[in-house]
């Protein structure tokens, strides 16, 4: 399947300054299947798994010097790992923390070596290398599959090509408008893990996708049991669970357990967060950028990384889903909130860890709330999250008198189009926020959120060689030789 992220790795395998590059995210995102879709433009993939073969890792027990080690890596593999011609994949490196630590030397002393690290805590792993490599090593994130991946992986790229191309005055005619509300309400019930989304391309069946996701969530269950040390299990899969059910609003300790102490509940909630399984969306005042320096970590929205997973957590019957129209599908609770937060997170810089905001007033006379808050060049720009195709937008509208800005945005089932003072943006359109409304000369985007990658701007030649085709792959050497979705 295609993922946006592979325009991302492919802009770092081809600067000829890239840093031993640190992938992060989620377990089961597609980290490793964005890793070995890289290695087909080399001449050489070698890929180590340290949970598959942990005996490799004993090659770091020693000194970390990089020749001698990528001597080692390159006989136990059976192929060769030169500099300029070799991506070098070191998967599941939470197993053993000192491959983490060897990656500065990698970048000091084989610098035309591209390598990559990854793994499903990694998050963790780095906390025991307070220093790995300030400056010698690049961190990329990766999330769950946005919905034009999930149009593609459906066969459907040329639905996602309309969306790219319509704008506020030039909306998508109404007929592929339909289609599209109709692919993205079974997007939401899909969500974006690549394995979900693969199960349901591959059959058309959602009881298949949602089987995969029962399995999904059992195995982070499974992982629960690796941070015992830090928190238990109980109280992370409760907490886990509770953010599910408190999406769309500020999250409230006391309504996952009445009996246990906050900061125990805090401490929970971090782990997630650290594990990149739940994401948090801090109050802003937002009286100007960075946003998070108006922010209060105290006050916060909790949200699932998936909103198919979110479902599934919240008992999701498919029989009764199938029933309501698109719209009652998002109305369903605060769904269309959390489906435009993702969004919103996978359309930032990859460089970075994601940041959401949204803006709350609350008085005697009137309270007032905006969704989201998001920077779009030197502009703050409110956004309503609408789950159908009308509604009030009082709160925005206070909010663009408070602060004296020009417009807001409404993200809604309706189509693209533009009020005198709101632009109206499609659910289906929400990665597309920021490069739609910045309308500074030079159109910066801050990191808070980046103009996502295509596939169809990405022209720039590999300065790599392209792999011969050998029949049976014979030319790539991995210890896992069948890509996972």
């Amino acid at each position: 399947m295609q993922r946006t992220f592979d325009s991302v790795l492919s802009a770092w395998a081809d600067d000829p300054g890239a840093k031993p590059l640190l992938l992060r995210g989620a377990r089961q995102v597609g980290k490793t299947y964005c890793v070995q879709t890289l290695g087909r433009r080399f001449r050489h993939f070698v890929e180590i798994n340290f949970e598959e073969t942990p005996e490799a890792g004993r090659f770091f027990d020693g000194a970390l010097t990089a020749r001698p080690l990528a001597a080692k890596l390159a006989a136990f593999a059976g192929r060769p790992v030169v500099p300029g011609e070799t991506l070098l994949f070191l998967d599941e490196v939470q197993r053993t923390p000192r491959v983490l630590a060897s990656l500065r030397y990698f970048r000091e002393q084989m610098p035309g070596l591209r390598v990559v690290a990854a793994g499903s805590l990694l998050e963790f792993a780095l906390e025991e290398i307070p220093s790995f490599g300030v400056g010698r090593v690049t961190s990329r994130f990766l999330y769950p599959m946005t919905f034009p991946e999930f149009l593609r992986a459906l066969g459907e790229g040329a639905l996602a090509e309309m969306v790219d191309e319509a704008d506020f005055d030039h909306p998508i005619d109404a007929v592929f408008h339909e289609r599209l509300v109709e692919r993205y309400r079974t997007y939401l019930l899909v969500g974006g893990m690549p394995e979900a989304v693969a199960a349901y391309a591959a059959s058309g069946d959602l009881l298949a996708a949602s089987g995969v996701l029962d399995d999904l969530l059992q195995d982070f269950r499974d992982d629960f049991a690796k941070y015992r040390k830090r928190v238990p299990s109980q109280r992370l899969d409760e907490t886990f669970r509770s953010v599910a059910a408190q999406t769309g609003g500020r999250f409230a300790c006391a309504t996952v357990s009445a009996e246990t102490k906050s900061t125990a509940i805090l401490a929970a909630l971090f782990l997630l967060e650290k594990a990149g399984l739940v994401y948090r969306a801090k109050e802003s005042s937002a009286s100007g950028v960075p946003l998070g320096a108006q922010a209060d970590d105290r006050r916060f929205k909790a949200l699932l990384c998936d909103t198919g997973l979110c479902q599934r957590l919240l008992g999701l019957r498919l029989g009764d889903e199938l029933l309501r129209s698109p719209a009652d599908l998002v109305n369903k609770g605060p769904l269309a909130e959390l489906a435009a937060g993702l969004a919103l997170v996978a359309a930032q810089d990859s460089r970075s860890r994601p940041e959401l905001f949204y803006w709350q007033r609350a008085s005697r006379a009137a309270n007032a709330e905006v969704d989201y808050v998001v920077a779009a060049g030197s502009r703050i720009l409110p956004v309503e999250v609408k789950a159908g195709t009308r509604g009030s937008m009082q709160s925005l509208r206070l909010f663009l008198k408070e602060k004296g800005l020009p417009f807001g945005v409404r993200l809604s089932l309706e189509n693209f189009g533009r009020l005198p003072d709101v632009r109206i943006l499609p659910l289906y359109a929400a990665h597309r926020l920021s490069d739609l409304c910045d309308e500074s000369p030079r159109a910066a985007i801050r990191p808070g959120l980046a103009k996502p990658h295509t596939f169809r701007n990405h022209t720039a030649p590999s300065k790599f060689p392209a792999p011969a085709p050998v029949p049976n792959g014979s030319n790539r050497s991995t210890t896992r030789p069948t890509p996972r979705p």
